[in-house]
């Protein structure tokens, strides 16, 4: 029998030819082994929206802790490990938070988190809980906890893994990689929710990285969503009181908010809004229609392309990839919050096939 390696392979080592990595970062690698996430077609979202067009979930839920986040924070962990640093910190609304509690965990570090109180999904909170985090809960906004996070880890010799880590834009950029390798090129159009901004910039980073280096003859349109009650790109000007039920991008002060910006003009494509009916319309349509179980903020993405689809943006015969950031499971009370959730009966069948409204 062949001896397995000794040791997880995940986004740094399968794409380093495109990451800033020495030799020592690569004795060093933290990995949870994220990444190679699915490209799912939809069966039944081109339908809804009545085009002849291909359409491709590309389901971050799959990653380690859940989200996105994995991509970034094993790289940012790692080159903490590499410069010799004991913690890293991270203000958040859940995902980054869980993510940097899981490798500073298999890392050996501390990790200090800072979230708004009220603010972030159960699922979410017990997951820096679990993986051993120090929680503490701000009494504000992200906008608020990330500025304090600026300023403890600018005096004290803690690395911050935020998006503001260069280190965690270049793992997330990943992700284009396994589109183009996947599709055999880059889509039409790349579909993405946007908060923080950190994944938009990645994501474009990442695709003309591989047009530079010809494994891929194009390059997509950026189309990024908000969520309405969490719109300044789109309003141009920082939201103070950021609300929507999309947590993961309850955000009024983007960190890559100039970033996101460059990929939308540059890409010639675009940074919008959709509203939270809008999202949990999305939301349930991805859960019941395609199988696909996301969180809210995942599916502003979907919210986005059928807003555009009713406009006539696309074109047809082309691909679209809608990014999903989070798994379902990361916002439980949300998926139980809706009329046709949860019915009770007595343990008699003729009650059941009632309920199941089935002939007898």
């Amino acid at each position: 029998m062949k001896k397995p390696k000794e040791r997880s392979i995940g986004i740094i080592e399968r794409y380093q030819k495109f990451l800033p990595v020495t030799k020592k970062t690569l004795e060093c690698i933290i990995s949870l082994n994220e990444g190679n996430t699915p490209l799912i077609l939809s069966e039944a979202l081109s339908k809804h929206i009545g085009l002849n067009v291909r359409i491709y979930y590309k389901f971050e839920g799959l990653n380690p802790t859940g989200s996105f986040k994995d991509r970034g924070m094993t790289f940012a962990v790692t080159k903490a490990i590499e410069e010799g640093r004991k913690a890293v910190m991270c203000a958040s609304t859940g995902n980054t938070s869980a993510s940097a509690a899981a490798y500073a965990a298999r890392a050996g570090l501390k990790c200090f988190v800072l979230v708004p109180e009220g603010n972030v999904a159960k699922g979410k909170l017990s997951q820096a809980f679990r993986h051993g985090a120090q929680v503490v809960m701000v009494k504000g906004n992200f906008d608020e906890a990330l500025e304090l996070v600026k300023e403890i880890t600018a005096k004290y010799p803690i690395q911050l893994v935020n998006s503001l880590n260069p280190y965690r834009i270049e793992g997330q950029k990943t992700a284009s990689f396994e589109i183009c390798d996947a599709l055999g090129d880059a889509p039409d159009y790349h579909v993405i929710p946007v908060g923080n901004a950190g994944n938009i910039t990645a994501y474009w980073k990442g695709y003309k990285e591989y047009f530079k280096a010809q494994k891929s003859s194009q390059l997509p349109k950026m189309l990024g969503f908000q969520a309405a009650g969490a719109a300044p790109i789109v309003h141009g000007h920082p939201i103070k009181a950021p609300e929507t039920v999309a947590t993961a991008i309850r955000i009024g002060n983007p960190a890559s908010w100039k970033q996101a910006e460059q990929a939308r003009d540059e890409s010639n494509g675009l940074i919008d809004m959709v509203t939270d009916d809008e999202i949990i319309a999305a939301y349930r349509f991805l859960a019941e229609h395609d199988g696909v179980f996301c969180e809210p903020a995942s599916a502003a993405s979907v919210a986005g392309l059928i807003k555009l689809a009713q406009k006539k943006y696309f074109k047809e015969e082309t691909t679209i990839v809608c990014t999903l950031t989070g798994h379902g499971l990361k916002d439980p009370d949300l998926a139980l919050s809706f009329d046709d959730s949860i019915v009770s009966a007595e343990p008699k069948i003729e009650e059941i096939i009632k309920i199941m409204d089935m002939e007898t």
